[in-house]
């Protein structure tokens, strides 16, 4: 009997102690963020130090695991699992959103906004963030922090293996594009042959003639080592950029209010501290580039911006803007 309730006991310990480490390991959350760059660039380097900031914030209640490079996938896989949970959260450009709400492939509008202090106020209109509302209601997906305050760029180039820098020498530019109706068409208004292609297949695309050129942030030409088969780069400011954080919604109002402030915490801290550090990567960069016979010029977009109003004058005229857009696009406007 004396050792069978010793047994007794020993099982008791051991279930207790069993159920103390399930609760120790239930506490600590796990999260997957996956992206598309090469962890060793800037916006690799981002993605990383918001992580490791968040474990540090929470301290370790929630760590996110970053699988770069498209490890998890491209984009619409990616999207998928996002909207499942199995991944939490994809760093990548508001428009990508579009995929739920098709309005928002105009929050990156080719040559529409005068800077970027007006695409900000703009991505903070109400119009917009009824956009994002419906992305949440429909998708499940929800973007955390504001993606204007996390500087992608710092500004976009067109990376080209022949020279390019007036509207005339992009008639008939073979141009890759990632999935997006909008900038595909625009950017066919304006004469060239668009071919769209994921973004890692880029370099050997552009190396093998499939394309000749392909639109950027500058701070990721030398990382993605666009120059070794384009070596022509040109400043056209196509659109401000910032980089939205597209959160699995479920999993993010799962979170207590103290752990979601501490991300956002997290969130702004590495904004604040990698803008000045993306510019001086891009100057950098361009540096280096330089070096190895790689040309930099800056496009006079005025002729560029009169021929895109034409487009924007036209769908207006046929009723394919999103209702309120120009209304919202000129409320927005800094002079105003």
């Amino acid at each position: 009997m004396l050792s069978f309730r010793i047994s007794l006991a020993t099982a008791a310990l051991a279930a207790f102690a069993f159920a103390g480490s399930s609760t120790a390991a239930v506490s600590a959350e796990v999260w997957r963020m996956a992206h598309k760059m090469p962890a060793e660039s800037i916006e690799g380097q981002i993605f990383q130090a918001v992580a490791d900031r968040i474990a540090a914030k929470t301290d370790g209640k929630l760590t996110v695991q970053v699988y770069p490079a498209e490890q998890l996938g491209k984009d619409e896989a990616i999207l998928e699992q996002l909207q499942l949970g199995t991944v939490h959260i994809y760093p990548e450009g508001s428009t990508y959103l579009q995929k739920w709400v098709p309005e928002i492939a105009f929050t990156g509008s080719p040559f529409l906004f005068e800077s970027r202090e007006h695409w900000s106020a703009f991505q903070g209109s109400d119009l917009v963030k009824g956009w994002m509302t419906k992305v949440e209601a429909e998708a499940g997906v929800t973007v955390i922090g504001d993606p204007t305050k996390m500087v992608r760029g710092p500004y976009r180039v067109m990376v080209t293996s022949k020279p390019v820098t007036t509207l005339d020498d992009i008639a008939g530019l073979k141009l890759r594009m990632h999935p997006d109706e909008l900038a595909a068409a625009a950017w066919r208004h304006l004469g060239a042959e668009v071919r769209t292609l994921a973004w890692t297949e880029t370099y050997e695309s552009i190396g093998r003639g499939i394309v000749e050129a392909v639109n950027s942030p500058i701070a990721l030409v030398e990382s993605m080592r666009f120059y070794e088969v384009a070596p022509h780069i040109v400043r056209h400011d196509e659109y401000p950029q910032g980089l939205a954080f597209m959160t699995n919604a479920r999993a993010w109002n799962g979170l207590d209010e103290t752990t979601r402030a501490q991300i956002l915490e997290a969130y702004d801290e590495v904004a604040a501290e990698f803008a000045a550090k993306t510019d001086a990567t891009a100057n950098e960069s361009l540096a280096r580039m330089a070096e190895k016979g790689v040309t930099f010029t800056v496009m006079d977009t005025g002729p560029v911006v009169a021929k895109m109003a034409e487009f924007y004058t036209g769908m207006n005229v046929a009723g394919t803007l999103p209702e309120g857009l120009l209304d919202a696009i000129n409320a927005t406007r800094p002079s105003n």
